[in-house]
């Protein structure tokens, strides 16, 4: 499934581009969790805490080792963060805005793109968060329906994996659908048929690493999930005074936002960052360090 070591893609990372701003400027709701950690060897030194070049050597060559054993989830999890932003930016690549300033032109930009309706984002939003599920429990080696395993850990979430589920939050929620996302979304689950979410582009690239005999049981698995975090988000969004207004404000240092529908600013983010597939690089090199640690 590799088709890059851990090591290139932890080197390959950027260090600025529009998903890093836009990431930095949601710090806010988790001031100073999350620091744009790139190159595999920093990596390791930021994470350890180790400056002998020999034993980062041998942390790296074990990490590494681990990642490359197709029997555990490592590389499964890298593709699942890779590919939900792959299919939400695969003509983004293309259209790429110009950037002068670190503003974004929107001008023609504007005309390549299409908001997605309320249902599709809400249906994204919910495969977004059974991603999330389905790499946790593949990095933890865990059963992947175990929902009651990751909404415990999401009280622990820090560093990437935070700023992570920040962005799906504010980018994919609260942008798009508003202040009552959750119940938006919730009522949308509970009118989505197996058929409705075997026709979702989304669901169709990821469908294989989501539990279930058939796409009922699935959506089951989904709608549970849903509910089962709906809690967490929830207080986060109480906690941090998280609000359309002020992502927009904060948004604003990076791209043009006057007078412009946030569901456009949603389908712009959508094409032009790629947040899951960034920090969920970042994320699988922290536990692949953190275990190679423990196991040296």
């Amino acid at each position: 499934m590799a088709t890059k070591s851990i090591y290139k893609l932890v080197d390959d990372l950027p260090t600025t581009n529009i998903t890093t701003r836009v990431l930095h400027a949601l710090d806010f709701v988790a001031p100073g969790q999350w620091q744009n950690l790139v190159g595999f060897d920093a990596t390791i030194r930021a994470v350890t805490g180790e400056t002998d070049p020999a034993l980062i050597q041998k942390i790296g060559e074990r990490a590494v080792a681990l990642y490359n054993d197709s029997k555990q989830g490592y590389q499964r999890a890298e593709w699942l963060y890779t590919t939900v932003d792959d299919i939400d930016t695969t003509l983004a690549k293309l259209a790429l805005a110009n950037t002068v300033g670190g503003q974004i032109r929107w001008l023609s930009f504007l005309n390549r793109i299409t908001p997605k309706a309320d249902t599709l984002q809400g249906l994204d939003f919910s495969l977004k968060l059974a991603t999330e599920l389905a790499a946790f429990c593949l990095i933890n080696g865990i059963p992947g329906d175990s929902i009651g395993d990751f909404v415990k850990a999401l009280g622990e979430y820090g560093k990437e994996s935070l700023i992570r589920m920040v962005a799906l939050v504010a980018l994919d929620g609260l942008i798009p659908l508003g202040p009552d996302f959750l119940g938006k979304v919730t009522s949308l689950l509970s009118k989505t048929s197996p058929k409705d979410l075997e026709g979702n582009r989304l669901y169709q690239g990821i469908q294989t690493y989501i539990p279930g005999a058939n796409s009922a049981e699935k959506l089951n698995l989904i709608q549970k999930n849903f509910q089962s975090t709906s809690s967490w988000m929830s207080e986060l969004i109480a906690k941090s005074g998280l609000t359309q207004e002020k992502i927009v404000s904060n948004l604003s240092t990076i791209v043009d936002l006057t007078d412009r529908k946030l569901d456009y600013v949603a389908a712009l983010l959508d094409m032009t960052t790629n947040y899951y597939e960034h920090t969920g690089t970042q994320t699988l090199a922290r536990r692949l360090i953190e275990r190679a640690v423990n196991e040296i």
